[in-house]
C-alpha cells in the first residue's frame, strides 16, 4: 500500500461534519427560547422547557432511525429529561441550563477514563478518518494501535485533550449559569461549548494527530 497524502475523509471535512449537527441543535433551541420568552412573553422556565423539546425529539428520532441505542445520544436525552423535571419541581430555570454542564462533565470523564484505561474513545472518531473507507488502511490503523507505543501514546494524548477541555467547558458554563442572567447564558452557553470544541480540535491536532499522521504515513509506504 502506498500513501502519498495525509489521511483525510474523501470530499468531506471532518470538522464541518462534526459541527453542523451541533449548530442545528444549538441554533434551533436558542432561537425558539427567545421567540417564546421575548416574542410570546412566556416565563424563562417555560421557554427553556419548550425549547429543550427540539434536541430531545431529534435524539429520539436518531435512535429510532438507526434502530440501535447510542450511549451518547441516550445520555443527552436523559440529561434533557432530568433537567426538565428538576427545573419544573424546583421552579429554577438555572437547573435546566446546568444540565448541559453535567453532560459535558460525564463525557469528559468517560473520555479520560478510556484514555488511561488504554481504550481511548476518540480513536473511534479518528480511525475512519485515517482509513478513508479502505480495508487496508483500517488494518494498518489496528496494527499500529496494537503494536506501536508511539502511536498509542498519540492516541491517548488526543483523548486526554478532549477530556480535559470538556471538563473545563463544564466548569466555565457552571460559573456562568450561577453568576450571569438566564437570558445571557442561553446564548453564551452554546458559544462556550463551540469554542471548547474548536479548541480541542486545535490542541488535539498538535498533541496527537500530527504524530499519528507521521507514523501512519511512514508505515503505509513500507
Amino acid at each position: 500500500m502506498t500513501v502519498t497524502d495525509a489521511p483525510k475523509t474523501t470530499g468531506r471535512n471532518p470538522l464541518r461534519q462534526a459541527m453542523l449537527p451541533l449548530l442545528v441543535d444549538v441554533a434551533l433551541p436558542v432561537g425558539s427560547y427567545y421567540v417564546l420568552s421575548k416574542g410570546l412573553g412566556l416565563s424563562e422556565l417555560m421557554s427553556l422547557a419548550l425549547s429543550s423539546v427540539i434536541p430531545a425529539v431529534r435524539t429520539v428520532w436518531g435512535i429510532v432511525a438507526q434502530r440501535r441505542i447510542n450511549p451518547l445520544a441516550l445520555l443527552i436525552l436523559t440529561a434533557n429529561v432530568a433537567g426538565l423535571l428538576l427545573s419544573l419541581v424546583s421552579g429554577d430555570p438555572r437547573l435546566m441550563l446546568a444540565k448541559e454542564s453535567g453532560v459535558s462533565s460525564v463525557i469528559g470523564l468517560a473520555i479520560l477514563v478510556s484514555a488511561f484505561a488504554g481504550r481511548p474513545i476518540m480513536s473511534t472518531v479518528l480511525r475512519p478518518i485515517f482509513a478513508r473507507g479502505d480495508a487496508a488502511r483500517f488494518a494498518l490503523w489496528d496494527r499500529l494501535s496494537a503494536t506501536s507505543v508511539e502511536f498509542r501514546h498519540a492516541e491517548r494524548n488526543y483523548s486526554i485533550v478532549w477530556g480535559c477541555v470538556l471538563l473545563l467547558e463544564c466548569a466555565a458554563r457552571l460559573i456562568g449559569v450561577y453568576t450571569l442572567s438566564v437570558d445571557t447564558m442561553v446564548w453564551l452557553g452554546p458559544v462556550i461549548l463551540i469554542a471548547a470544541i474548536l479548541l480541542a480540535f486545535r490542541i488535539g491536532a498538535a498533541a496527537g494527530i500530527r504524530s499519528m499522521r507521521k507514523i501512519f504515513l511512514a508505515a503505509a509506504v513500507r
